[in-house]
């Protein structure tokens, strides 16, 4: 017998908990912003907006079904099933930072507080919730396949983004390593640059669209369901024995950057997430490429 589908209702700490959590109480979380022009009283009403956000759509699970609670902070340490549906009930960040440990299960995004989000990926109302849920969990769902990015390493870590991945420093040195592309005939560049960044269409409204802009570049970045990404390399720097020739591309299927590490070392991280990162360490090479599995974002 099939276990009945699970929802699993993904959200983060708010603004104002994080506020109660280091000053004890409302009064002095109070005291504190007034005291450097601002009001609680906005962060609290934000606050208030998601938790009922998050109740409407706690209650609009179908009575057969199951349901469970994460925390973003917990999404490294939680286990989704195949049967899951999962609703994000949050910012457009927090799609991203669940994106990455699913597999191919369905995702609602409902946006908590309406008009501060550009709802790209929480696209939704809590109070369509109890109509997108048994949607979801259907056979005839309509999904956006959104493409992802991925990081393996030679020692087989991986590490999965749907927005962007970061490779370089982790504080202000200077990255050094050979960067190489597939089946590029060219051969290998030795680079010193402040890291790499190779992200998707999703991404290109974000990070990635900010180091196109500010290059004036020609690249025509991807769209969200393309499979193709876009990357770049930050502030490469020239000198005898480092090149600037390679510093930015698309990637298509099948094809990969590589980087070998020739810095003490560097960090791997996506989606801005640096709590949970690869480090790799002189003489560890890294490829970058489109991931096989998508988001399934529900329309």
């Amino acid at each position: 017998m099939s276990l009945a589908p699970r929802a699993v209702l993904v959200h983060r700490t708010t603004e104002y908990e994080e506020l109660l959590a280091r000053h004890g109480t409302h009064g002095q979380a109070a005291f504190f912003l007034s005291a450097r022009g601002r009001s609680v009283d906005a962060v609290r009403e934000r606050h208030e907006r998601t938790h009922r956000a998050l109740a409407e759509v706690a209650a609009a699970v179908p009575l057969t079904w199951r349901q469970t609670r994460v925390e973003r902070a917990d999404l490294d340490r939680f286990l989704f099933g195949p049967e899951d549906v999962v609703v994000v009930v949050g910012q457009d960040g927090l799609v991203a930072n669940a994106a990455k440990y699913l597999t191919g299960q369905p995702v609602i995004g409902i946006d908590a507080d309406p008009g501060r989000n550009p709802g790209v990926l929480v696209r939704h109302r809590a109070d369509r919730a109890r109509r997108l849920l048994p949607y979801a969990a259907g056979d005839g769902a309509t999904v956006d396949e959104l493409t992802m990015v991925e990081a393996v390493t030679d020692d087989a870590q991986r590490l999965l983004a749907l927005n962007e991945i970061y490779v370089g420093p982790r504080g202000h040195q200077t990255a050094r390593y050979t960067l190489d592309l597939d089946a590029a005939g060219l051969p290998p560049e030795a680079q010193a640059s402040s890291g790499v960044l190779v992200g998707t269409g999703t991404g290109s409204t974000g990070w990635l669209r900010s180091l196109w802009e500010q290059r004036s570049s020609a690249l025509a970045l991807p769209a969200p369901a393309d499979a193709r990404l876009a990357w770049f390399v930050r502030e490469a720097w020239p000198s005898p024995a480092t090149g600037t020739s390679r510093v930015e591309g698309l990637l298509d299927p099948g094809q990969g950057l590589r980087l070998t590490v020739e810095s003490d070392r560097l960090v791997v991280f996506g989606d801005g997430v640096e709590s949970d990162a690869l480090e790799l360490t002189w003489g560890q090479t890294v490829r970058l490429a489109v991931a096989g599995p998508r988001l399934r974002l529900v329309h």
